[in-house]
């Protein structure tokens, strides 16, 4: 058996999860800005009350390791790399875009997925997916106006999604363009991920890793 802990702290909503052999068990979800900081722990801490699991049953901890949120991001990592060196057990990355498109089941057409999550103004983190999550155009931040995506999209379907989807909506509109709503990276879609990385040994290094912020981080200052 490999029971995996799952964190997704990359967007406004907060989440955790327990899988065993990719298998979801328990997730816990707040959608709450800025929650991680003060639930995420308590949120773990209710995973193992509620089943009865111990920690040292645990054999890697998984995090979303960006793009996303700064903020969220930081803590998700920090946490999980501290629950590893108190444990002694690897730690399992996972692209923050392709936990987003993990969630999405698969048509079986041949179209593409392109999960965006919200980098402010029109500016969206993105990358092209196949249904099966083999990757077409890596992960990168993308400026979208009305010619965005249009070569691609005269000879493939393309469905777009995550809170930074909503926006391009207006601009992208192209026939081949779907538009689906109400999905986010959640903990709860982890789970394959982790698991085909717990099998393949592919760990992070836990001392060095810091999470793909693509951008720099900018300070918000108040308008006089």
């Amino acid at each position: 058996m490999s029971l995996v802990l799952s964190l997704e702290s990359s967007t406004s909503v907060c989440s955790v999860a327990l899988h065993e052999d990719g298998e979801l068990i328990i997730e816990r979800e707040v959608h709450e800005p800025q929650a991680a900081a003060a639930l995420l722990t308590p949120m773990i801490e209710g995973l193992f009350q509620s089943t009865g699991l111990l920690r040292n049953q645990l054999s890697a901890v998984a995090v979303s390791s960006g793009p996303g949120s700064y903020t969220g991001l930081r803590i998700g990592v920090s946490t999980a790399k501290g629950i590893c060196f108190a444990l002694d057990l690897p730690l399992i990355t996972l692209d923050s875009l392709h936990v987003l498109a993990s969630a999405v089941s698969p048509k079986g057409d041949g179209r593409w997925l392109c999960p965006m999550i919200d980098a402010r103004r029109m500016e969206v983190y993105t990358c092209l997916l196949t249904e099966t999550l083999e990757v077409v155009e890596a992960t990168r931040p993308v400026i979208v106006d009305e010619q965005s995506f249009g070569t691609i999209l005269e000879s493939h379907r393309i469905d777009f999604f995550g809170n930074g989807a909503t926006k391009c909506e207006a601009v992208i509109r192209h026939p081949n363009a779907t538009f689906m709503s109400g999905l986010y990276p959640r903990a709860a879609s982890m789970g394959l991920l982790a698991f085909r990385k717990l099998g393949a040994g592919e760990f992070a290094d836990v001392r060095n890793f810091e999470p793909a912020y693509l951008k720099e981080f900018a300070i918000k200052t108040k308008k006089a």
